[in-house]
Formats: structure tokens, C-alpha cells, sequence
């Protein structure tokens, strides 16, 4: 019975959300999220929407209509070329971390950049999304992993550190940054940012594995004891105050 139900309230959802499509679509139109420079432009109405915070309902319009599991795994196309449908829901959602990472499984598999039916090459959707999100730092690490593979490490270094340097309340960011520096073979920083990320309680133990295995893994110094370090600080902050609260020798 419950098949019999679930069809028909599904085509009524599509309708329904259908309907509302054109006040959607006006309301997005001044919100556009523009491309980079020499990059050309998408060509939806519809959108964009951060893909972490945008609505049940907004992302099953398009992830059922371009989104399927066949272009996911670019078995079965949805409406026409796969980097038609991609380059879609992309242009909806510019920081949708499946779809960008489909589309670089597009592109090496074809061979070409922009594939057929996108708007754009898969390092402009990449710029597009971190311009759009940028306290992302999935999406902005995904693009890292790409530079990686290509041995672009300066850029990743760069990339990288921004996302270090602003999610320092995030221990598994912390962690998989670190992983990425491993990745490039800066073992110095990554151990950095294992002890981080151990610090602020992450448990996973992949990244000391790793570090083991190369030899690089170091333990954590252990933290002073409390009344040692106010001890050291006193003198640190008699000597920092001011003039005229500094006490003379008797």
C-alpha cells in the first residue's frame, strides 16, 4: 500500500514545486552568484542557494531532476549530456561537494574541459563555489585535493593555510587539513596539525598512522603544570606593566 501512496504524493510534490519555480526563480534573479572573470556565466534562473543550508524541498527539485543517481555515478544520464546536468546543479548550488567531485570524475574520463553540455571548466565551477561560500571549507578542501593530484602545491599550500587559519574551532577540519598535508608530503605541518586536532579532542588515529609509517610522528609535548606556568608568568607581567605600578628596589 505504501507504494501505491508514495507515487502519487511524489508527482504532486514535483507539481507543486514546479508551480512555484517562477516565483523562485524571480526572487533568486538579483542574487545570482557571478562567475569569475573569463569564466562565461551559467545559465540558470533558478538559484543559487548555499547546498549546506538550502531547504529539503530546494534540493530534491533539482537533485531529482539532474542530480540522479546515474549521473552521480555516470552511468544513465537525466536530461541530456552529464555535464549538462552537473554543470545544473552546480550553477544552483556552487558548493555542492558531490557534484563538483563528479564532474572532475567527468572530466578525466572524457578527456575534456568543459565536457559537453557545461557551462563552464571545472576549475571556474570550483572558483564560482568558493566565491560564493567561502567559510566552506569542505568544498574549499575539495579544490586543494584537486591542485594535489595535480601538483600544484604552492596553490594548495595557499588554499590550504586559509582554511586552516579561520576553522580553529573545527577539530575535524583541523585533522583532514593535516591529511592533506601529508598528502603533499609536508610532514612537519601535518604533525602540527595532528597534535591540533588531538588537542581539541579529535580521536581519529589515521593521520599518527601515517606519520608513524614515514617516521615522522612526534608526541605531543606535555602541557606545564598549572602552577608552574603562573609561576613563569609572574615575572613576564611584572616586567610588561606599566612604569608607574612597577615597584622600586628597596
Amino acid at each position: 500500500m505504501s507504494l501505491h501512496l508514495f507515487f502519487p504524493m511524489r508527482r504532486a510534490a514535483i507539481a507543486w514545486a514546479c508551480a512555484l519555480l517562477p516565483l523562485a526563480a524571480t526572487a533568486q534573479m538579483n542574487n545570482r552568484a557571478p562567475s569569475p572573470e573569463g569564466c562565461g556565466d551559467t545559465h540558470n534562473l533558478y538559484g543559487p542557494f548555499d547546498y549546506r543550508t538550502a531547504a529539503a524541498s530546494t534540493r530534491y527539485i533539482v537533485e531529482f531532476a539532474h542530480f540522479t543517481k546515474g549521473v552521480e555515478t555516470l552511468t544513465k544520464g537525466a536530461t541530456g549530456p552529464f555535464g549538462g546536468d552537473i554543470g545544473y546543479t552546480l550553477a544552483v548550488f556552487p558548493n555542492h561537494a558531490r557534484a563538483i567531485l563528479t564532474l572532475e570524475r567527468l572530466v578525466e574520463r572524457m578527456k575534456k574541459d568543459p565536457p559537453e553540455g557545461a557551462d563552464m571548466t571545472l576549475e571556474c565551477y570550483y572558483a564560482r563555489g568558493m566565491n560564493f561560500a567561502p567559510d566552506d571549507h569542505v568544498f574549499r578542501m575539495l579544490y586543494v585535493s584537486f591542485l594535489i593530484r595535480k601538483q600544484r602545491l604552492d596553490e594548495a599550500q595557499r588554499f590550504l593555510a586559509y582554511v586552516v587559519e579561520r576553522a580553529t574551532d573545527n577539530p575535524l577540519t583541523q585533522f583532514n587539513a593535516g591529511m592533506l598535508y601529508f598528502d603533499m608530503k609536508d610532514y612537519d605541518k601535518a604533525l602540527v596539525q595532528a597534535h591540533r586536532a588531538m588537542a581539541m579532542g579529535m580521536t581519529r588515529v589515521e593521520l599518527r598512522n601515517q606519520l608513524t609509517a614515514v617516521g615522522r610522528w612526534k608526541d605531543p609535548e606535555p602541557e606545564a603544570p598549572a602552577s608552574a606556568a603562573s609561576a613563569a608568568s609572574a615575572p613576564a607581567a611584572a616586567a610588561s606593566a606599566p612604569a608607574s605600578d612597577v615597584q622600586p628596589p628597596r
